[in-house]
């Protein structure tokens, strides 16, 4: 049974208001995946929701709302509200749906993660251009400890682990910046890696990625980390 739900996250950021907002109203790419917003209150969202949505406040560096629904029943709420503090940032999130218990708790270990994915663009990658895709492992990488292998090949053990694992045609040397049963940061010297155990709820497991090298050939890598998710199903 679908119900309306709230997922809150607040937190503090290293960043300006003025910086923190443009991660989030034009860099999502950097952090989430590529949403295209038009800068005014009634202006278009796509990219965020399936049929998109409206930007219904605007209000740079201060607050920030989307609102799109279906004629279903089903609505999509999103709000930012940015506060300077201390250098930097406190954000305060609240996203308002209807969900069902499974998609509920996938929203919620979702939005720890992307948070803590801006926390670490904003960081260390802030303001730079990035290429971003996303690849999916085969059917096999729904069974319920398919994640599990992911973890083995990156050789994550803890958060904090420095890792170096080989995809076809080359090398990863990063650090390990998230670790849950579900999800897998890695950051290296000019991206971030996210791999996401959404087997969890009977998905396939996934990968997004961010990256910053100014030579970085999104479909050449592409080809090779879906060789490398391949071969770990195979």
């Amino acid at each position: 049974m679908t119900k309306e739900s709230e997922v809150r996250f607040e937190g503090f950021l290293p960043t300006t208001p003025a910086d923190t907002w443009a991660a989030i109203t034009t860099g999502s790419g950097g952090w989430l995946w590529p949403i295209q917003y038009e800068p005014r209150d009634g202006g278009a969202e796509s990219g965020l929701t399936p049929n998109g949505g409206m930007v219904t406040v605007w209000k740079p560096s201060q607050r920030f709302v989307t609102y799109a629904e279906d004629g279903t029943g089903w609505f999509n709420t999103l709000e930012y509200v940015l506060e300077p503090k201390d250098g930097g940032t406190y954000l305060r999130y609240e996203h308002t749906t209807v969900l069902d218990d499974v998609e509920y708790d996938a929203c919620k270990r979702h939005t720890a993660f992307y948070h803590h994915s801006l926390a670490e663009y904003l960081t260390h990658f802030n303001r730079r251009q990035v290429k971003y895709f996303k690849t999916d492992a085969p059917e096999a990488s729904k069974a319920p400890e398919a994640f599990e292998v992911v973890r083995a090949a990156i050789g994550a053990t803890v958060a904090g682990d420095q890792v170096r694992f080989d995809v076809p045609g080359g090398t990863i040397e990063g650090v390990v910046d998230y670790l849950t049963q579900a999800f897998i940061g890695v950051r290296t010297e000019d991206a971030l890696y996210r791999f996401y155990g959404r087997n969890v709820w009977g998905r396939p497991v996934g990968i997004g990625h961010h990256l910053f090298a100014e030579d970085a050939d999104a479909g050449k890598a592409e080809k090779a980390w879906t060789a490398w998710l391949n071969g770990l199903y195979a």
